[in-house]
């Protein structure tokens, strides 16, 4: 399966690559819905809940506590599916990296062409002023984060539950994916909408599908490795 992913590598020029929480997971970073993910543990509240706008709006320091906990890993490293990445688009090869992660890994691996579905912890902003705060400076913080120049409410550039997907990067990931001979889908379920819903704009020769369990694409696509993404992805030979 491997040699077959590398031939299909090798005669591509316009590979997009999607991906999910997954891809972190080598990076120590846990996913949302395997069996140890995020959403099998119990707490007072669901994730769910407290990853919306309205449990932000309403419990503000309830929220800032599961986020410091469980969202946040300053740490973490690029493992080898974002280090391979990055090398491919360095060749040319890979036109974009979809991510619908907000760790930022992808940029720390040395990819360019970024497209951040859910966000970035990275971005911060001031909900009264609108001043900018890094991760670190949100960090530092206790309780709700509050802006040093105003006081109001500090929010993480990510997108919670009822909020809506930044327009452009969406539009622009539609047109990434139109464009390109080549998919992989790695590190996803392809459970969360509308993100997984980008893949019926994919035209293109050969869709490939890596991931530990099965996902809804499997049927349609060309390759499909049930396997780490990292694992698989460090087998490319350059």
């Amino acid at each position: 399966m491997e040699n077959e992913l590398q031939q299909m590598i090798e005669k591509s020029k316009d590979i997009v690559f999607f991906g999910g929480a997954g891809v972190s997971c080598e990076s120590g970073i846990p996913d949302f819905r395997s069996t140890d993910g995020l959403y099998n543990q119990k707490y007072r509240y669901p994730p769910e809940e407290i990853l919306s706008h309205h449990f932000f709006v309403n419990h503000t320091e309830e929220f800032f506590a599961f986020y410091r906990e469980k969202m946040l890993y300053p740490d973490a490293k690029p493992n080898a599916a974002h280090r391979v990445l990055a090398q491919l688009e360095q060749k040319g090869k890979l036109k974009a990296v979809i991510t619908q992660n907000i760790d930022g890994l992808h940029q720390a691996a040395g990819s360019k062409n970024v497209l951040e579905l859910h966000g970035s912890v990275h971005r911060n902003h001031c909900t009264g002023c609108g001043k900018a705060y890094t991760l670190e400076e949100v960090m530092r913080t206790d309780g709700a984060a509050r802006c040093t120049e105003c006081g109001a409410v500090i929010k993480p550039d990510v997108v919670l539950y009822e909020e809506a997907l930044d327009e452009d990067v969406l539009m622009q990931s539609v047109r990434e994916i139109a464009r390109a001979d080549l998919l992989i889908v790695g590190g996803t379920s392809l459970n969360v909408y509308p993100a997984a819903g980008l893949l019926r704009y994919f035209k293109g020769k050969n869709l490939v599908v890596i991931n530990k369990s099965s996902t809804p694409a499997d049927a349609r696509a060309d390759l499909v490795i049930q396997d780490a993404i990292g694992k698989i992805l460090s087998k490319i030979r350059f």
